[in-house]
């Protein structure tokens, strides 16, 4: 298997991890909260449901966090986004040195 290829089955394996965690914990926070609705409601517990909301919020807030990472950064600030910056970034010092290049080729008294 070629470098590009591999790298191209890497990323793919990845995101594929990355979304079955995603989607695991989406399942796993509706069970939970699904658990826990059914749990106050049939036996009398004496917990005070605010917490609970409290908990269930917290844990969705966490959850959306974990899509935004997975969908949204992920998806554009992966190795592709990484390597253009990279590019972008070597060409602009390449350009520099060349601008120094010149200046000091055109008048080699003027590097002080």
């Amino acid at each position: 298997m070629e470098r590009d290829q591999h790298e191209l089955y890497e990323y793919a394996r990845k995101r594929i991890k990355q979304k079955k965690r995603l989607y695991f914990h989406f399942v796993l926070l509706i069970s939970a909260t699904l658990f826990i609705f059914l749990s106050t409601k049939i036996m009398t517990i004496d917990i005070n449901p605010n917490w609970l909301i409290l908990g269930i919020t917290i844990w969705a807030f966490i959850f959306i966090l974990h899509f935004i990472k997975v969908y949204i950064t992920d998806r554009f600030m992966n190795k592709n986004w990484e390597r253009e910056q990279i590019d972008r970034l070597v060409s602009l010092q390449e350009k520099k040195i060349n601008e120094l290049k010149t200046k000091i080729s055109e008048d080699p008294t003027s590097i002080k």
